[in-house]
Formats: C-alpha cells, sequence, structure tokens
C-alpha cells in the first residue's frame, strides 16, 4: 500500500491534470448536478467542496503538535516575511500585472469595460492570501504544519482589518466596499476549525490509550493518502462547477492566467529571496513562500459576486484564480522540495 502510494505521489501532478480535465467533462455533461451542487454553499462557501476538503485537511491536522505552536514566538522572521510580502507587495503586484497585461498587453482582444472586471477580479485575488490551502502546500514540501497554522491565524486577523481598505484604494470603488465577514468565518470553520478540532480529538483519544509512538507509527500514516485523495477530490468538484465557464470562455480564461501565473511565480520568488536573507531553515521558509503565492479564492469569489455580480468580468477572473493555483502550487512544491538542502545554513547553504 505505501509503495503504491509512492508511486501517486511521485505522478501526482499527472491525476491533477486528470481530475481537471474528468471535472470539466461532469460539469458539461451534467449540468443540472453541476448547478445543483454548486447552489449547495454557505455565504459563497461550497459545502461539498468543505466537505471533500475536510477529508484532506484531517490527516495534516494530525500531524500538528500543538506544544510546539507556543514555540512559534520565539522565531518571528519567518511570518514577518509573511506580512511584508502579503500586505506590502503582493496587492500591489497583482494591480500592476494585471493591469499591464489585461490592459495593455491584450487591449486588442478584450472589451475595455470587460478588461476593467478582469482586472478588478484579479486585484480581489491578489487581496486575499491563502487561509487553507497553504497547510496542504506545506505538508506536501514537508514543511512545518504547525508554524504554517499559526501564519494562517494571523493572516486571517490581517483580511479583517486590510482587505477593505485596499481594496477600494486598488479597484477604486469610493464606497460600500463589502467585506464578507460570514464568508471569512464559515471558511475558517469548514477548512480549518472542524478538521483541527477532530485532530485534536483524535490525538487525545489515541494517545491516551495507545501513547504518541502509536499514533506516529500507525494512525497517522493510514491517513496520509486521504490527504492526496482529497486534492483530487477538490479538484474534480470545482472543475465540474467550471465545466461551463471553461468552455463557453477558453480564450479569456488563457489571457486572464498569463498574468495570473506570472504573479504567483514573481510572489514566490519574493518570499523565497527573503527567506534565504534572513536564513531562514527550510521547514518555516515553507509555508513562508507558499502562504503569498497561494490565495483565499473563496473570499475573492464572494467579493467579486457582491460588487460586479454573477456574470461578471471580475467573477470569472476570480474562478480562473482557481483554475491556476493548483499546477502552479505544485510546481511550487517541487521547487521547495529539490531545493531544501540550500536551506542548510550550518553546511554554507545559499544559492
Amino acid at each position: 500500500m505505501e509503495q503504491r502510494f509512492d508511486v501517486f505521489s511521485k505522478y501526482l501532478t499527472v491525476w491533477v491534470g486528470a481530475a481537471m480535465v474528468l471535472g470539466a467533462i461532469l460539469g458539461n455533461i451534467f449540468p443540472g448536478l453541476s448547478n445543483s451542487l454548486g447552489n449547495w454553499q454557505i455565504a459563497n462557501v461550497s459545502i461539498p467542496v468543505a466537505v471533500v476538503l475536510l477529508f484532506m485537511m484531517y490527516p495534516i491536522m494530525l500531524k500538528i503538535e500543538f506544544k510546539e505552536i507556543v514555540n512559534v514566538q520565539k522565531n518571528s522572521r519567518p511570518l514577518l516575511v509573511t506580512l511584508v510580502v502579503n500586505w506590502s507587495i503582493k496587492p500591489f503586484t497583482m494591480a500592476f500585472i494585471s493591469w499591464l497585461f489585461i490592459k495593455i498587453f491584450f487591449n486588442p482582444l478584450i472589451p475595455d469595460g470587460l478588461a476593467n472586471e478582469y482586472v478588478a477580479g484579479m486585484v480581489l485575488l491578489g487581496l486575499a492570501p491563502c487561509t487553507a490551502m497553504v497547510l496542504v502546500w506545506t505538508y506536501l514540501a514537508k514543511g512545518n504544519i504547525n508554524y504554517a497554522l499559526v501564519q494562517v491565524a494571523i493572516n486571517d486577523l490581517f483580511i479583517l482589518f486590510l482587505f477593505a481598505p485596499m481594496g477600494k484604494l486598488l479597484i477604486g470603488v469610493s464606497t460600500g466596499f463589502p467585506v464578507p465577514f460570514s464568508t471569512i468565518f464559515w471558511s475558517v470553520v469548514f477548512y480549518v476549525a472542524i478538521p483541527l478540532s477532530l485532530a485534536i480529538l483524535t490525538r487525545r483519544l489515541v494517545v491516551k490509550r495507545r501513547g504518541e509512538k502509536y499514533l506516529n507509527e500507525n494512525v497517522i500514516p493510514k491517513f496520509d493518502p486521504f490527504t492526496k485523495i482529497g486534492l483530487l477530490l477538490t479538484l474534480v468538484l470545482v472543475f465540474m462547477f467550471q465545466g461551463k465557464t471553461i468552455v463557453d470562455n477558453p480564450l479569456h480564461i488563457v489571457l486572464i492566467a498569463i498574468p495570473l501565473v506570472i504573479q504567483t511565480y514573481l510572489i514566490f520568488y519574493i518570499g523565497y529571496y527573503a527567506v534565504k536573507k534572513l536564513k531562514i531553515d527550510y521547514a518555516e521558509a515553507a509555508p513562508s513562500t507558499f502562504i503569498g503565492a497561494s490565495n483565499f479564492f473563496e473570499l475573492s469569489i464572494a467579493v467579486a459576486l457582491i460588487l460586479f455580480g454573477m456574470n461578471s468580468g471580475a467573477a470569472l477572473a476570480t474562478v480562473v484564480g482557481v483554475l491556476v493555483e493548483v499546477p502552479v502550487m505544485l510546481s511550487l512544491v517541487a521547487i521547495m522540495k529539490n531545493r531544501k538542502d540550500s536551506f542548510d545554513f550550518s553546511k554554507g547553504g545559499g544559492d
């Protein structure tokens, strides 16, 4: 079983591509089922996606050693990198790159009014650093899950205070810029609080009855494969919901995806060189580079729907953010894993 999943992990990118294609096909073959499942949501947070994400997040949360979280305060540099990149750099680079590509480079291909909406949607993505999926990328990269969880919690607090004023500044909405607290609340509940609570309960019960060694050697390894299965099921669902959108807007989806991919790699490498310059160990460096590159797309989509409507270019742009994120982030996970040895600064690590 373990060897079989080593092979599965080795070709995870292939399985991701297959899941995306399968989801898009199912969305077009069974549009009624797709619409029914897609409408089952709370505050724009999809319940079906929340269920499969619970399936994915629970094994990761089992690995969290809560006694280690208190040690985070002794090492604040990775958190500082995350906050500076996410709030002083990322929103502005996204605004510039989206304007440059959509309004200038692709101007002959996109009507001006629609281009403005695409830029607004992309800016919304740039304003929302990742809440849950960074834990998945950190797990796949074998980074410090404990530190990633703390980074997520603190970034969520910054979202509450900075999302609206920065949105008004960069999108040009003078009044009434919404901060859908219900979307943030339910996202945190479904993607973090519930799997974390179940993991805490599991750890306490297993350690009390069988000991911590049994937990680490028997329980956690059995659940490991479910994270990757949950990731694939999530992709099938997301692409199923967006299957018709993909088929109806192939050219514009590609045009939107190009600057989003460039932005993601740019933010990753800004974080990457920052953690290298500060000589931050790999375990904490990994989540610090991932959290800015990845996005809190539920929040972005919710605000796009409120401001611009269901069929707007802004809504489409935020959806494209979902479509490109997983394959791009998997490539960044591979980059970090391949360069892990360069973070051994005791041996003179460095690029």
